[in-house]
């Protein structure tokens, strides 16, 4: 690059949003030159490792209650203007079919992370758009005739200016929150950021998880803020030598990180036996030992959750396992039934941004046009992606944020406000 160089609109990162925003954009207006710039060499990497690999591209049903962050009344209309089923369209054009897993997943037919990032990098190719790799941008600001792109090679001034940065998780593919600095001297409020998605780290005392390591099951997670339960979430629990992961504990971490930032005392249960309350499971061991009072308490709790885990508990509530039902003395039994729906999970912190699938906080929502992503604080700009306070629930939630939020941002750099109805993705 010169040192000089000048464009239409400077798109300031390679990832996800950014390469599907400038894609729009020339689609939008072929006549407005776009420049794309990363700091890494190799764009994708968080493309590449998403999803194991194979890039969990959208969901089948995404709405504003999937996610998590700025009002959901914005984050709405956002999705409204590009929908899953507008992204499934989307890549079918770029020659990435979907094929639909469990709870609704989207990945590539072929199962391939590689395969989506190369299409978007030839889809912006053939919209025309100028890539430049290894050159990292060190500030963004405001110059007389539009923006200064300040880079390590040199100078970028241009009309408009597109932040799509990320946030900072997976920081060792370049999201080191860089954004959220540019962002915040252009007059934006940041949102205090923290990990999303990540694993969670339990204190060693008293802790089950080392003996449990490997294990996975459905569990009921109930995070508790100031004293009340503030948020329950079901699914998959996965045990670990370090605490839990699976897409429960993950989903459940920004809570607890959010509370734990904001200084209010916040703590994590588990109900092994989704769904029930106290009474319910009360209930429960009573018809069993109806049933079958001869039966050892191990026996029959190895039927509610698995034999690894059941063994655990009845260690830790000091309960025999071979004790039969009919002679399970009461005390013991209640506090059997209170460890199954509300076991305490003591949560130390997240295994932190490297392995965290996604950021909380950001650039503040509101702060931004919903039909435009443009910037109400610096005209001109316009923000994309995970750099909003915006997170999504593990299941391609997040992916379908950067979808969304490049066609809107895209189009309306392009010089097109997105309609309310479909968008047409060919222009």
């Amino acid at each position: 690059m010169s040192t000089d160089t000048v464009t239409d609109i400077t798109i300031v990162g390679a990832g996800a949003a950014g390469l599907a925003t400038a894609i729009f954009a020339r689609r939008a207006n072929s006549s407005r030159s776009v420049l794309l710039v990363d700091g890494a060499r190799k764009l994708g990497a968080k493309i590449l490792v998403s999803g194991g690999g194979r890039c969990n591209v959208t969901n089948r049903v995404v709405s504003e209650r999937d996610f998590w962050g700025g009002r959901q009344s914005i984050i709405r209309r956002v999705l409204r203007a590009f929908t899953a089923a507008d992204a499934v369209e989307f890549f079918r054009e770029l020659d990435v079919p979907l094929r639909e897993e469990a709870d609704g997943k989207l990945f590539p037919e072929t199962g391939r992370a590689r395969d989506v990032l190369n299409a978007l990098v030839r889809g912006a190719d053939a919209a025309g758009v100028r890539v430049l790799t290894g050159c990292r941008v060190l500030d963004v600001d405001r110059s007389d005739d539009g923006f200064r792109v300040v880079t390590a090679d040199g100078i970028v001034r241009s009309q408009s200016v597109v932040l799509a940065t990320g946030g900072q998780s997976l920081s060792k593919s370049g999201s080191d929150g860089a954004g959220f600095e540019f962002a915040a001297r252009l007059g934006h409020t940041i949102v205090p950021p923290t990990p999303a998605l990540a694993p969670l780290v339990l204190d060693e005392a008293g802790s089950i998880h080392r003996d449990l390591s490997g294990v996975s099951h459905d569990v009921e997670l109930a995070v508790w803020v100031d004293g009340r339960i503030s948020t329950r979430l079901s699914g998959s629990l996965l045990w670990t030598h370090f605490g839990i992961s699976g897409p429960v504990a993950l989903n459940a971490s920004r809570h607890w990180l959010r509370a734990a930032l904001e200084g209010r005392p916040a703590r994590l249960t588990a109900n092994f036996c989704p769904g029930d309350t106290f009474e319910a499971q009360e209930t429960w061991w009573m018809a069993a030992t109806a049933a079958r009072p001869k039966a050892s308490v191990m026996g029959a709790l190895s039927g509610r959750v698995p034999e690894a885990v059941a063994a655990a508990i009845l260690r830790r509530v000091n309960v025999d396992p071979a004790c039969q039902l009919a002679h399970l003395p009461r005390v013991e039994r209640r506090a059997l039934t209170g460890a199954l729906v509300q076991w305490p999970l003591a949560v130390a912190g997240s295994r932190g941004y490297n392995y965290a699938e996604a950021t909380a906080g950001g650039v503040a929502l509101d702060e931004v046009d919903p039909s435009t992503l443009a910037s109400r604080t610096c005209p001109g700009l316009y923000i994309v992606g995970e750099i909003l306070d915006v997170d999504g629930r593990i299941g391609g939630f997040n992916f379908q944020w950067a979808w969304s939020t490049a066609s809107v941002a895209g189009r309306a750099v392009g010089g097109i406000v997105a309609p309310r109805s479909k968008p047409s993705f060919w222009l």
